[in-house]
């Protein structure tokens, strides 16, 4: 779990990244904080999706989408445009 640690911890810079256990399934606590200190997103994961080089990718897309969204930098209705978007580019692509 040390080096999902620092894989995280490189990926979400500046934020302070803590992975701590969080459940009896092995689910994990990703907490990151800001340079001042404060908890700017605290999500809980399965360990598989942090054991999973694919999967790890997908939560730090995650919790970079959820830090511009807690920093205000990003609407979540517009998360919601872009994903229909995608949906529909890909339902069009298999037609």
């Amino acid at each position: 779990m040390e080096s999902i640690s620092l894989l995280l911890g490189e990926a979400l810079s500046p934020y302070q990244v803590t992975l701590t256990p969080a459940g009896i399934h092995g689910e994990c606590r990703v907490t990151l904080k800001n340079a001042s200190g404060e908890v700017v997103v605290d999500r809980k994961f399965n360990q598989a999706q942090l054991s999973d080089k694919r999967l790890l990718t997908d939560v730090v897309d995650g919790l970079h989408r959820d830090v511009l969204i807690a920093e205000g930098r990003l609407e979540p209705c517009v998360i919601a445009a872009l994903r229909n978007a995608a949906q529909d580019k890909l339902l069009a692509s298999r037609n």
